[in-house]
């Protein structure tokens, strides 16, 4: 008689011949080690297998298609659609982050090209030396027009302060901070005079972090505009696959896109083309999955796409780079 094993997890006993626990699915030799600790998580969220390949191909040349599959209940044989786009956005940020830091590398912030350089200035102040100054008064004269919110740099004033090692109290006065400035725009004044004094070094990649948050709200305002458009076409998690498959489908194009500008030299144009192919794709997507008439699918794909473009679009990338003004 085979010897019993207990399971460790159920505690329920099987022949030890059993590699895996009939009751509740652990393995029995279940030695744990960093590899073991992580493997599941990494095999379960990013493993590629044959489903990857069975979704790659449907996804890229047959607009739709996959999306009204799995809504119709063909599922097993493909990669469920939240896990793709998980996959595709983290290889699509990786690519994009070389490209990132070579950019925040190289940035530099023209002091005169984002700050205003103040010309009314008495000349005499101008000539001032750098360790001569002091305090606020000596170099900022008052300007009873200006409005309590307005935020002027007058540059070579503040150079000269830097260099002398002013305060930051006196540097956030000479930008126009008052003591009476609220909690919010003494924050705003706090972030433009660390991102002069910086030459802005370090905002893109803070940016770049900040972007994938931003498509976390993307997707499902999409999936939003697309349930307005077609409100009888299925529940909102119906229009939530179709946008998790189109957003992989642009990921992927982007990661093509990157990896094509870095090997060769992509005239302006073919990529302008390759972004109007885009819409042409989302036309035959959006016919594809909701058997819509042609001319409806056309009007609705495009509407949809201005809306996006024009609207949601722009609002996101405002909060982006608000964000990423705070986070500075």
């Amino acid at each position: 008689m085979a010897e019993l094993y207990q399971c460790k997890n159920c505690e329920k006993s099987f022949e030890n011949t059993f590699d895996y626990c009939p009751y509740c699915g652990q393995e029995t030799t279940n030695t744990l080690t960093i590899g073991v600790l992580f493997s599941n998580t990494i095999r379960n969220y990013f493993s590629v297998d044959a489903r990857f390949f069975k979704s790659f191909i449907p996804l890229m040349i047959k607009p739709g298609v996959l999306a009204r599959r799995f809504v119709d209940g063909k599922r097993l044989a493909y990669l469920h659609p939240a896990q793709f786009y998980l996959f595709v956005s983290i290889v699509f940020f990786f690519i994009l982050s070389f490209k990132v830091r070579k950019v925040d590398n190289d940035l530099k912030v023209s002091q005169e090209g984002v700050f205003i350089e103040e010309t009314s200035l008495d000349s005499t102040i101008n000539k001032i030396d750098s360790t001569e100054v002091k305090s606020f008064d000596l170099v900022i004269p008052q300007r009873p027009e200006t409005s309590d919110n307005a935020i002027e740099f007058r540059t070579s004033v503040l150079d000269s302060m830097i260099a002398s090692g002013a305060t930051k109290a006196d540097k956030l006065k000479a930008i126009g901070k008052k003591e009476d400035t609220g909690i919010f725009m003494s924050i705003i004044y706090e972030q433009l005079l660390k991102l002069y004094e910086q030459k802005g070094k370090g905002i893109v990649t803070i940016l770049y972090d900040t972007i994938p948050v931003a498509m976390f709200f993307l997707l499902p305002l999409f999936a939003f505009l697309l349930k307005l458009m077609f409100w009888k076409r299925g529940s909102y998690a119906h229009h939530v696959v179709f946008s998790l498959y189109f957003f992989t489908f642009l990921f992927i194009s982007f990661c093509l896109l990157l990896l094509g500008n870095s090997l060769l030299d992509i005239p302006i144009w073919v990529n302008g083309l390759i972004f109007l192919s885009f819409i042409v794709y989302l036309i035959l997507a959006m016919r594809n999955f909701y058997k819509s008439h042609w001319l409806s699918t056309i009007l609705k794909a495009n509407l949809i796409a201005l809306m996006f473009m024009l609207i949601v679009l722009p609002l996101a990338m405002v909060v982006v780079f608000f964000i990423t003004f705070l986070l500075y």
